[in-house]
């Protein structure tokens, strides 16, 4: 018998369609020789410091360096404890008796450094031993997955993944959990969360934000000259800037009593563009953020979505080149899509075309190739679902199409001395732009729309002028779609396509991992969104101030840090000497960050513990809380859509309860007044002055 064990129960039921296992288990499908079984994600994960008997927040323990690191199955909160999840016992069990009663295992996860993690720590943790060969395929159409089948490649190939994967694994624990606590005990307060990508993330984050609120702008001045040629007319724009009102006042006149202005030259130049690359995950994500506002975490979802249902090729892609043979498959797709209502018409275009080649090459293909759809039409999908599939098609017929071809003309003119000029550039040739009728984002906002046909030495009237006052403009705050590009390329400002490919393997992160990053940002409330912007929360800021000089905020080691992760799972380089490295890095940061001080943040004040006694109750922006893990009391501040005032807090603490507080809002949006006071546990509840009644 063998077992197929895949990464979810939805892909393990594609697997088992096409063996006919049909028969339902439980945790497993059974037919024809196979079982087919499944995790649910990562099932077995690191263990933390307590179960390696390291409790509570102490400098003496840090770093903590496991000479041997534990797996456990994966956890869930009970109270204060944390205990196994009781539906992962269930299915490791249903793995384990499989694996002990089967001959061979088929691998089935997903096909990437995670995937891989996910099966080998099921596989250590069971302590099996079992030979297991490994099905590598980047769509789950049945074609894909039967190809697949018959083509399994021995599990040894993939042992310098999983090195890089586990590598990786170890490395943000070892990192995450002693960068944490060291700025958790130096804080004094609060449990602060660190992490090898997530800080320097953060520090993209804040330094744009600090950058962009300090900048001061600096005025200046140009000049708008109107002309016209024929019934052609175009403005064109004064080549210095001017920095007083008063100067440019005076060049404002002279050029209105020249009357006239010349042609001094007239540059043409016909300018080819080569079709855009096919998609990986990270230029998807940045497009459908710019385009549609949608997150990184959101795009990832929609894809994945959109590969489980067989529509598109695996999206947690790094690559965006497909190999020879996939190019042979191509044409089979647009002529797919010459039956798709967007894009029909247009593909009809390339039927029997010579294709562009351009996103071909095996060199550059990695773990899986580019984003592409596959042989299967979407039907009943979302509006998210067919806005992804969409792009994905429509990039799919750029990429194999023909260049565009511009002719860009730059113009210089000059009015009584003082020297103008304009720009304009017309398409000749659409090609691959027709696609979408995709606008020239390399048009600035000064170029004319239309210029006539000049010619130098040229006279042209001068039809008015206008004096602009402008501004120096700082670097935009990030958006998701800025923020990815800098995660892709370690903070360097790239936008050309092939600086951006040559530098990613050194960026921090990997395309399946950077919207889960993102996402840890906003969970931590460290930051926030402001319309398409990301801005620090004064949390994240407190936190980035405490560690930008510090190693664990440093881009360009983390960079280094992934790019060494990348030749371990080419067998470049050995985990061993990268470990001992993180063990450096993971000591280094611990003392830079145990002398660090966090300033401000959202604690407000203090006051002693009612409830334990000897420990001190925190106010922080949004709740009071005591800082003895053992303790538990927690107080929120809002009430009933009222917030408790940090005199409001203190009373109830000391004294048991508040004074009359007025404007509490009932669940009937009525209005109320108590004082809010601890019941025998310590948990708060309203008083009501029932004097008045008395009284009347």
């Amino acid at each position: 018998m063998k077992v197929i064990i895949a990464e979810k129960p939805s892909v393990a039921r594609d697997i088992a369609a096409i063996f006919g296992a049909s028969n339902r288990k439980e945790g497993y499908l059974e037919g024809n020789g196979y079982c087919v079984t499944w995790a649910f994600g990562h099932l077995i994960t690191l263990a933390m410091p307590q179960d390696y008997g390291i409790t509570g927040f102490q400098a003496e323990n840090l770093p903590i360096l496991p000479t041997e690191f534990k797996l456990l199955p994966r956890q869930i909160k009970d109270g204060k404890e944390y205990k196994p999840d009781p539906g992962t016992m269930k299915q490791l069990k249903v793995i384990k008796d499989l694996f002990g009663k089967c001959e061979r295992i088929v691998v089935a996860t997903d096909a990437g450094r995670e995937g891989e993690l996910i099966f080998r720590y099921i596989f250590d943790y069971l302590e099996c031993t079992k030979p297991f060969d490994r099905l590598w395929i980047s769509s789950l159409t049945d074609q894909a997955i039967r190809k697949g089948l018959e083509n399994l490649r021995p599990g040894k190939e993939y042992d310098n993944l999983y090195r890089s994967a586990k590598a990786r694994s170890q490395a943000d624990w070892v990192v995450g959990i002693n960068a944490s606590q060291a700025l958790s005990i130096s804080a004094g307060y609060g449990v602060w969360s660190l992490g090898r990508v997530q800080t320097p993330t953060l520090a993209m984050i804040c330094s744009r934000y600090l950058e962009n609120t300090e900048f001061k702008p600096q005025t200046y001045f140009q000049v708008k000259l109107h002309t016209a040629k024929d019934a052609t007319q175009f403005a064109a724009i004064s080549t210095e800037r001017f920095g007083t009102k008063q100067e440019a006042d005076e060049i404002v006149n002279r050029v209105r009593s020249a009357e006239s202005v010349n042609v001094i030259s007239v540059e043409k130049k016909e300018a080819n563009q080569e079709p855009p690359l096919l998609y990986d995950l990270t230029t998807l994500q940045k497009e459908a953020n710019s385009r549609h506002s949608f997150s990184a975490d959101k795009t990832l979802s929609v894809a994945q979505s959109l590969y489980e249902a067989k529509f598109i090729s695996y999206p947690r892609t790094g690559s965006r080149y497909i190999s020879d043979d996939v190019f042979a498959e191509i044409p089979a797709l647009i002529g797919q899509l010459s039956g798709y209502a967007p894009f029909g018409n247009y593909a009809k275009t390339l039927l029997g075309a010579n294709l562009n080649n351009r996103s071909v090459n095996d060199k550059k293909v990695t773990d899986h190739h580019a984003l592409i759809i596959t042989e299967n039409m979407p039907n009943g999908i979302s509006a998210d679902q067919r806005i992804i599939y969409d792009m994905i098609a429509a990039r799919l017929l750029e990429a194999f199409s023909g260049k565009c071809t511009k002719e860009n003309t730059s113009i210089t003119l000059d009015a009584s001395g003082i020297s103008f000029s304009v720009k304009g550039s017309i398409i000749l040739i659409p090609g691959w732009r027709a696609v979408l009728n995709a606008p020239d984002e390399e048009k600035g906002e000064d170029d004319a729309p239309a210029l006539p046909s000049l010619s130098n030495g040229d006279v042209l009237p001068v039809n008015g002028t206008d004096l602009l006052e402008k501004q120096t403009k700082p670097r935009p705050l990030h958006t998701e779609s800025s923020l990815l590009s800098s995660m892709e390329t370690c903070g360097k400002d790239l936008t050309n396509e092939e600086e951006r490919e040559a530098i990613k393997e050194s960026g921090i992160g990997t395309p399946a991992t950077r919207a889960s990053i993102i996402e840890t940002l906003f969970s931590r409330e460290y930051i926030q969104r402001e319309k398409k912007s990301l801005v620090p929360t004064n949390k994240g800021l407190v936190v980035y101030l405490a560690v930008r000089n510090k190693k664990i905020a440093d881009i360009s080691m983390t960079g280094e840090w992934e790019n060494a992760l990348n030749k371990i799972a080419e067998g470049k380089m050995d985990a061993d000497t990268f470990h001992k490295g993180i063990e450096v890095y993971a000591a280094q940061i611990t003392t830079e960050l145990l002398e660090s001080k966090i300033e401000g943040g959202n604690q407000r004040e203090s006051c002693p513990c009612p409830k334990c006694k000897n420990g001190q109750v925190v106010f922080f922006q949004k709740v009071a809380k005591c800082n003895k893990e053992d303790c538990g009391l927690t107080v929120f501040r809002n009430k009933s859509g009222k917030d408790l005032t940090d005199g409001q807090l203190k009373d109830l603490l000391t004294k048991g309860k508040t004074g009359t507080i007025k404007g509490f809002k009932s669940k009937e949006n009525k209005p109320f007044d108590a004082a809010v006071a601890f019941d025998a546990e310590y948990k708060t509840i309203f008083q009501f002055d029932n004097s008045k009644k008395r009284k009347k």
